[in-house]
């Protein structure tokens, strides 16, 4: 079953002015240190922070509450499987949140999709219960 569906469209060229602006002080605000560590290897930086900052805000929205009621930005954190299969990792807040919303004798599914075309950075998070075998 479906628990929260969210979508977010996200200016790349808005992340680099804000990078530009604030630097450290939003990133550290903003983005995991994992996160950090993989964006700065990369060469399309930028890029790469937009996508997570679109990711953050999709999966706010899934849960329900937005970046409120708990609900922090470092609270949700993208990760990648080994095969590069982009996730949402959920701490904190975020996390409790997602408790708070699964239902007895189900486990949680968290599906991302990212991308980044020309001045925009899309993702896409749906957060779904599956029956626990045996319960």
């Amino acid at each position: 079953m479906i628990l929260g569906i969210g979508s977010d469209i996200t200016d790349v060229r808005r992340i680099a002015k804000v990078i530009e602006r604030h630097g450290d002080r939003f990133l550290d605000r903003v983005f995991t240190l994992h996160e950090r560590a993989r964006a700065e290897k990369r060469r399309n930086r930028i890029e790469t922070y937009a996508k997570r900052f679109a990711a953050k805000e999709a999966c706010a929205k899934a849960l329900g509450t937005g970046l409120r009621a708990g609900v922090w930005w470092r609270d949700m954190g993208v990760v990648n499987e080994p095969s590069g299969r982009p996730g949402m990792e959920l701490t904190g807040g975020a996390k409790r949140r997602l408790q708070a919303i699964t239902p007895a004798g189900y486990e949680v599914r968290i599906d991302l999709t990212i991308t980044d075309e020309g001045s925009t950075a899309h993702a896409f998070v749906i957060i779904s219960a599956i029956a626990v075998a045996g319960r």
